[in-house]
C-alpha cells in the first residue's frame, strides 16, 4: 500500500515541478519568437528601402550597372531565405545571416561607388535614403542584440536542472544565436 502512494507522490511532485517549468519555457520561447519577428521586421525595412535607393541611383546614367545588379540580386536572395521561428537552429541562423551579409556588402559597395558622383551625393533623395539605411542598420543591430539576449535567457533556462528534464520531455530545444561575421575581429587595413 505504501509503494503506490509513494509512486503517486513522485508523479505528483514531478508534474508540479515540470508544469511550472513548462509554463516558463513556453513564455521564454514566445519571447524568442517575438524578438525574432523584430529582427525580420528590421531586415524587411532595409529590403524595402533598397528599390528606392537603386531607382535614385539609376538616374545617373554612367553609374556602374554591375553594382546596382549586385544590390538587386543580394536583396532577392536575402528575401528568399525564410526561417520558421520554431526552427531557429544555429545552422538556419547562419544561413539567414549569410544572405543578409550579402546585402550589407553590396550596399557598402554601392555607397562607396556613389562617392565618385558629386551630383548623386548632393541629391536630397539619395541623402535621405542613406540616412534611413544608416538608421535601419542601427535598428537591425539592436534587434539582433535583443534577440540574442532572449535566446541566452531561454537556452540557459531549459538547460538548468530540473528544467532540463522537462525541456527534453516536452521538446524544447536550444536556439541559435547571431554571431559576428568571420574576420570582423580583424581591423581593416588603411593605406594612404
Amino acid at each position: 500500500m505504501k509503494k503506490p502512494f509513494l509512486n503517486l507522490l513522485v508523479v505528483f511532485s514531478a508534474l508540479s515541478l515540470t508544469s511550472c517549468g513548462y509554463n516558463s519555457m513556453v513564455s521564454k520561447e514566445e519571447t524568442v519568437t517575438s524578438k525574432w519577428s523584430q529582427v525580420e521586421n528590421q531586415y524587411q525595412r532595409r529590403a524595402d528601402l533598397i528599390p528606392n535607393l537603386v531607382n535614385t541611383v539609376k538616374g545617373y546614367a554612367d553609374f556602374e550597372k554591375s553594382t546596382l545588379e549586385a544590390v538587386t540580386n543580394a536583396r532577392a536572395n536575402a528575401t528568399s531565405v525564410k526561417i520558421d521561428a520554431n526552427n531557429l537552429t544555429p545552422e538556419k541562423i547562419q544561413q539567414f545571416q549569410a544572405a543578409q551579409d550579402q546585402i550589407s556588402s553590396s550596399l557598402g559597395r554601392l555607397l562607396a561607388v556613389a562617392e565618385a558622383y558629386p551630383n548623386l551625393k548632393a541629391n536630397e533623395g539619395f541623402q535621405d535614403l542613406r540616412t534611413e539605411l544608416s538608421g535601419t542598420e542601427n535598428r537591425i543591430g539592436l534587434a539582433r542584440k535583443d534577440f540574442n539576449e532572449s535566446v541566452q535567457d531561454y537556452n540557459t533556462y531549459i538547460r538548468k536542472f530540473p528544467n532540463n528534464l522537462a525541456s527534453g520531455m516536452f521538446g524544447f530545444e536550444k536556439k541559435g544565436y547571431f554571431t559576428a561575421r568571420p574576420g570582423s575581429d580583424t581591423p581593416p587595413t588603411v593605406k594612404f
